[in-house]
């Protein structure tokens, strides 16, 4: 299946379903994910990296002491495709704090 690049249209909706996502120039979809120390964070990571790579699509993660910025988007089409929004959804549902092992 090709990736698409959204319409105007498509971008705006598919963000309403992302409130706490933000498109960076065009190109990329940024988040900034807090967490209460480094090993859940760390935690974090690894969780998401494992639905990066159920998805086949990889996001860029820079991880700090109670923090992960994640940057999304498709390395090979240079920009934003549907691929980028549905593994964004996928982060937002991941679990946070308590529940991580």
């Amino acid at each position: 299946m090709a990736a698409m690049t959204p319409s105007p249209d498509d971008l705006s909706e598919q963000l309403a379903d992302l409130p706490a996502w933000e498109v960076v120039a065009g190109h990329h979809l940024h988040r900034l994910f807090r967490f209460q120390d480094f090993v859940t964070a760390l935690a974090w990571v690894n969780l998401a990296g494992a639905v990066c790579e159920e998805q086949g699509h990889h996001a860029d993660f820079l991880l700090r002491w109670g923090s992960v910025c994640v940057e999304i988007f498709t390395h090979d089409h240079g920009g934003l495709t549907d691929l980028d929004f549905r593994l964004a959804m996928a982060l937002d549902r991941l679990p946070r704090v308590a529940e991580l092992p």
